[in-house]
């Protein structure tokens, strides 16, 4: 049953990361094209050090500063008398009153407070790339339909509300396709961040089973369980391309794009 739950744990992380990482790209993608310098900057640099990272030392490192932050934050507020370095030697220690989750916390505390460091991680990372696609895609509008908003009197606000952000996802969605097929498939890393996913029950239930009708090559179970998983995946990355083939055939329909000059033929 744990491991039927752990395949809930893995859909939950997916519907609750990927819309928090457009979040994360959104804001990074503005910031990126403001016209204030510091916003630009914090902007491009997001998005350029979280690219630049590979994924699975930023899921290492990453997890524990923050989670050292958290509680920093909690020992400077609800400890103020506490005279002793935070820092001795490799060891972080802060007060009992600090802790997340504190000691004497029910199991589920614990494992949902894991769980909410894991969506934060993967809503920033794949909010960096997130934010590059859409970067991209904003410039990608073209500037004739930008001067003509601005012709009409559109002010800068405006033109990016009414006419950048609606055209740009017509550029952005192949690249966003991409993006959710790479989070999918980097939901195993959640095993690194502590987190018993369907990998970790795999492996443990695959590994305590002793079978008798074979010795070699596999003396456990552990390729059924993880020939389930590539099942798994592959369907599900199937069903995404699916969905992710009409979306994209509603947003080029009627538009002077290779994919809707296709359906202009298509329907003659």
């Amino acid at each position: 049953m744990n491991m039927y739950d752990a395949f809930g744990t893995v859909l939950l992380l997916l519907a609750i990361t990927a819309p928090l990482a457009m979040v994360f790209g959104f804001g990074g993608a503005v910031a990126a094209r403001s016209r204030i310098a510091p916003l630009r900057w914090i902007g491009k640099t997001y998005m350029a050090i979280v690219r630049g990272i590979p994924d699975i030392v930023f899921f290492l490192f990453f997890v524990i500063a923050l989670d050292q932050a958290f509680e920093y934050l909690r020992h400077k507020w609800k400890c103020p008398e506490w005279t002793e370095p935070i820092r001795q030697g490799n060891d972080f220690i802060v007060c009992q009153a600090a802790k997340l989750p504190l000691g004497n916390a029910p199991q589920w505390i614990h494992e949902v407070y894991g769980f909410s460091l894991a969506i934060l991680t993967f809503a920033i990372v794949f909010g960096a790339f997130a934010g590059n696609v859409l970067f991209g895609a904003m410039q990608a509008v073209p500037r004739a339909q930008i001067e003509t908003a601005e012709a009409y009197g559109f002010s800068p606000r405006q033109t990016f509300r009414r006419v950048i952000v609606p055209q740009m996802w017509v550029f952005a969605l192949p690249g966003l396709s991409n993006l959710w097929m790479v989070l999918i498939k980097a939901t195993p890393l959640l095993f690194l961040l502590g987190v018993e996913d369907i990998v970790y029950w795999a492996r443990e239930l695959g590994g305590s089973k002793q079978p008798q009708f074979t010795d070699y090559p596999h003396p456990d179970w552990r390729m059924w369980y993880f020939g389930a998983l590539l099942i798994f995946y592959l369907l599900f990355t199937r069903v995404s391309e699916i969905v992710l083939d009409r979306i994209m055939g509603k947003l080029t329909h009627g538009q002077a794009t290779a994919a809707g000059e296709a359906q202009r033929k298509a329907a003659a």
